[in-house]
């Protein structure tokens, strides 16, 4: 009987041996290290190209009131229904009072969120206005699409609010 019960444990001990793990990429990214800031080179120009001109088409809606609406290979259903002129015509109109014409942005960083998939496009908008610190963030999802847009006060930090 105790013979049996020793080759019994040795079995289970040998059936119990440990897998080896794979590591995907996706997971070889610090537990910590939820959005680690990209070189522009790891992104392709297509798609900051994409997320300038989606950006742009934002603000210049403050120089023309008028605004191309997103379509479904642009954006989410959210940001489509979120974005609308009138909406941006209340933005536009405090915007004009204090910091004049739009002129462009500009993209200073790129960011990977790798808890939701996002790439975060950090541009500095530019107005007549010298003292204007504005900044947009253009959130695009791993299809491509823009899946918020976020303007608020220029900080020289990255943070997300």
């Amino acid at each position: 009987m105790k013979r049996s019960l020793l080759i019994l444990s040795l079995v289970v001990l040998i059936g119990c041996k440990s897998k080896t793990a794979v590591i995907t990429p996706e997971e070889a990214v610090p537990a910590k290290a939820e959005i680690l800031k990209l070189p522009f080179s790891e992104v392709s120009e297509i798609q900051k190209n994409k997320a300038y001109e989606l950006g742009k088409r934002v603000l210049i809606t403050c120089n023309t009131s008028k605004f191309k609406p997103f379509n479904e290979s642009e954006a989410t259903p959210t940001v489509i229904k979120n974005t609308t002129l009138e909406k941006l015509t209340k933005i536009c109109t405090r915007y004009r009072q204090y910091y004049c014409t739009f002129k462009d942005i500009e993209l200073v960083e790129i960011y990977k969120n790798y808890t939701d998939n996002t790439t975060i496009f950090r541009y500095k908008a530019l107005y007549t206005k010298k003292v204007a610190n504005k900044e947009l963030r253009l959130f695009m999802n791993e299809d491509g699409k823009v899946s918020a847009i976020k303007s608020m006060d220029w900080a020289n930090t990255f943070q997300l609010k």
